[in-house]
């Protein structure tokens, strides 16, 4: 079996043992592009996870990338991938993913992303009208999409949150084990913090193999407590 995981830059492991968040950052791993750096994903947790487990490991993270990309490059995973273990780390809930010219864009509310001329006013009008609990909708309803195509496939899957939640949301689902206390205030992000893991550097989003082999550890007992392998 594989474990099988995706999400944004906390399971890419940027920035974990050096300053990179895509390989292309790095002169010596241009050529992979928005790839996760070799040496941080080897010490990301979802790696680490599993070597726990002993399963082969497949990661499709990617640093800022939208649920829309996770959900697509995950089904398209599963396309030709059976005996897999999914575990989806899920990003905040404003990003989205845009083609243009046959190219993937993942656009989010900061507004410095970079897009095609032909897009700059749509990305403009894009930020400043994010509305936030239309987004929030919007993601809880994709999430319990992707739950269903996993579920009818009989694929086991456990999801978290990066960093927002579904505290807000009124109309709960109920997602037994699968999704780790979504309605709640918890996140991957908000997990490290209290148990006092400190980011790479002040003002970064990010954590150091500490972090990692902390979530890991306590992904690892999530499994096993609930019996879902």
């Amino acid at each position: 079996m594989v474990l099988y995981v995706n999400g944004d830059s906390h399971t890419a492991g940027a920035e974990a043992v050096n300053p990179h968040a895509f390989a292309e950052d790095d002169p010596n791993y241009e050529y992979l592009k928005r790839l996760p750096h070799p040496d941080n994903l080897a010490v990301s947790w979802g790696k680490k996870l599993s070597n726990t487990l002993k399963m082969g490991f497949h990661c499709d993270a990617e640093s800022a990338a939208s649920n829309d990309r996770i959900i697509r490059t995950t089904k398209k995973y599963l396309e030709n991938h059976k005996d897999v273990f999914v575990i989806i780390q899920w990003s905040t809930w404003e990003r989205e993913e845009w083609l243009i010219d046959d190219t993937y864009y993942q656009i989010n509310a900061s507004g410095i992303d970079i897009v095609p001329e032909s897009h700059q006013q749509k990305y403009k009008e894009y930020v400043a009208n994010v509305n936030w609990q239309t987004k929030t909708i919007e993601a809880h309803a994709k999430i319990i999409e992707m739950h269903g195509y996993l579920k009818d496939r009989n694929i086991p899957h456990i999801f978290f949150n990066g960093n927002n939640n579904f505290s807000k949301i009124t109309e709960k689902y109920d997602w037994g084990t699968h999704y780790i206390q979504p309605y709640d205030k918890f996140s991957f992000n908000d997990y490290l913090i209290k148990e006092g893991v400190q980011t790479v550097m002040p003002g970064s989003y990010h954590f150091g193999e500490d972090g990692h082999k902390k979530w890991a550890s306590f992904m690892t007992k999530y499994i096993i407590k609930n019996n879902l392998i």
